[in-house]
């Protein structure tokens, strides 16, 4: 799921202008001061009341509650945009196929998919993608109400890309000009400053660089690569009706043709994989070696990658084969850090998601970036047909900011009474990137494998507690919020308790001991005659 660049608003306008009694008693304060590097890193992993950082008190439940104990494993199925399965932070924790044989391109277990080592690439050799509303203008004009929405929603953002268009090519041709000055690609603010020229237009380009890294700090040059990616990807790919990102050989209209892509997991380009790497090392990246952030799980967890999300948005058959091909291959948790406006095969969804639910797995999904209420506009898949629930094992998971107070709702997340389940990090969370890097990265996609990390924790230590419980487990034991926060794009305020379901944000050691509690109760119900 994709989330505009941190400064992309700053850098445009820089541009253009030149458990439950502790939940209900316990009153929570704010940090006073800015976060440590080090705090900042582990943020999700710290405690409200301790800390007065909002994170998921999962240091707390690994000091008081999981000290010497075991869990089982545990497999979490991430369906994303692909996962470099040879990062040093993720090893021995990536779910390998036993019964494949590694690179004799024959389907040794018969299960229809050809060398799945280590799990399944449904989009084959392609990355960049459409969104679903420039697929359903593609097709034509058929008269629905679904194509005039998608088709004036591309006119609107067509249009919106125009200004921006100028902007970052503008700030592009200042990063240029600094660079061919200084004779180096990369430069810090300290080089940027000594420049003394007599040259206007270098003049400019320094005087636009400067406005930039001011309010960008060390890293603005990646800042400007990430905003002028977003805006041209846009242009190229995601907007454009006249390409076509399908490599695979399908049909995605047909769901009968099930077995198409390859066993490469990484995808063609590694880099690529970023998401779906940052995502896999929040739920998994080891804990205390001191590299990158520490994942939720530190043991007994394996990693089963499926790509099915490029750079656009994804087919509901892909993501529908996905989350069937993880729960044949045992995943108990499914995370899916991605969502869309619209889906022309929501069917598809519904009865992998009610195929999931039969095999008792648990799916943690993002509630997306639009600061917007998914209760009057959806962010798919759902788990709603015709205002009923279809099953009870999805988890939907708006982000948090690591402030407590006004601003604790990230100001990208959606919210909804109704359609967001509850809240977990997600705003600067430390993780792993491709070729053995990490990176703070942010949304809810961030936030669901935080959430998803926790679901697997409670199963692997308490495996005989339902899909279906768990989820419960993680609304009812979070920290209770009372405060007023800002939410959705229009900035109003709401009391926290309004933004969710539950109106809690997720809590590791609540968790547990709920989880505790509830197979307690489950065995003397067994014992009794």
């Amino acid at each position: 799921m994709k989330l505009n660049p941190f400064y992309i608003s700053a850098i445009a306008l820089m541009a253009s202008a030149s458990i439950n009694a502790q939940q209900s008693t316990n009153t929570f304060i704010a940090k006073k001061t800015e976060l440590t590097e080090l705090q900042k890193q582990r943020w999700s992993d710290l405690d409200l009341k301790k800390d007065s950082i909002p994170g998921m008190s999962v240091d707390k439940a690994y000091a008081e509650l999981l000290k010497n104990k075991k869990g089982t494993k545990i497999i979490v199925g991430v369906v994303d945009s692909g996962l470099d399965i040879d990062h040093e932070d993720l090893k021995g924790k990536i779910w390998t196929n036993t019964k494949e044989i590694p690179g004799n391109n024959i389907d040794d277990d018969k299960n229809g998919f050809v060398d799945d080592v280590h799990g399944w690439n449904f989009l084959g050799e392609a990355t960049n993608e459409n969104l679903e509303l420039t697929r359903i203008v593609k097709k034509g004009d058929d008269g629905s109400e679904i194509y005039k929405s998608a088709k004036a929603e591309l006119d609107k953002k067509l249009e919106g890309l125009t200004p921006q268009k100028k902007q970052v090519d503008m700030i592009v041709a200042a990063d240029k000009a600094i660079r061919e000055e200084l004779k180096k690609d990369k430069y810090s603010i300290e080089e940027l400053k000594a420049i003394v020229t007599t040259d206007a237009g270098l003049s400019r380009s320094k005087m636009i660089m400067s406005s930039i890294a001011s309010q960008a700090g060390e890293g603005f040059q990646d800042e400007i690569k990430s905003y002028s990616d977003y805006v041209y990807d846009q242009l190229n790919f995601n907007l454009n009706v006249d390409f076509s990102g399908r490599k695979v050989g399908d049909n995605p209209e047909d769901m009968k043709e099930t077995h198409y892509g390859n066993g490469n997991v990484k995808g063609p380009n590694v880099e690529d994989a970023l998401h779906g790497t940052h995502v896999a090392g929040i739920i998994a990246q080891i804990r205390g070696n001191d590299k990158g952030g520490d994942g939720v799980v530190a043991d007994n967890v394996e990693i089963l990658a499926v790509r099915a999300v490029p750079n656009g948005d994804e087919y509901d058959k892909d993501i529908a084969l996905a989350i069937r091909y993880a729960v044949d291959n045992g995943a108990k948790v499914i995370n899916g850090s991605f969502g869309k406006d619209y889906s022309p095969h929501k069917e598809w969804v519904w009865d992998a998601i009610k195929y999931a639910a039969s095999k008792d797995v648990l799916i943690v999904h993002a509630a997306g970036n639009d600061a917007k209420s998914v209760d009057a506009k959806p962010n798919f898949p759902t788990d709603e047909m015709n205002g009923k629930e279809i099953s009870d094992n999805l988890l939907t998971i708006g982000a948090l900011n690591n402030k407590y107070g006004s601003e604790l709702v990230a100001d990208f997340s959606n919210y909804g009474a109704k359609n967001v389940d509850v809240f977990a990090p997600g705003v600067e969370i430390y993780a792993t990137v491709p070729n053995n890097d990490y990176k703070y990265e942010q949304g809810t996609s961030m936030a669901a494998p935080n959430a998803a990390g926790v679901a697997a924790l409670v199963r692997s230590y308490y495996p005989k507690l339902t899909a279906s419980q768990v989820k419960h487990i993680l609304m009812d034991s979070g920290t209770t919020i009372t405060e007023t926060v800002t939410v959705d794009e229009t900035k109003i305020s709401m009391p926290f308790a309004t933004t969710c379901v539950s109106g809690k944000i997720v809590n590791a050691y609540n968790a547990l001991l709920m989880a505790e509690k509830m197979s307690v109760k489950t065995k003397v119900k067994k014992g009794k005659k």
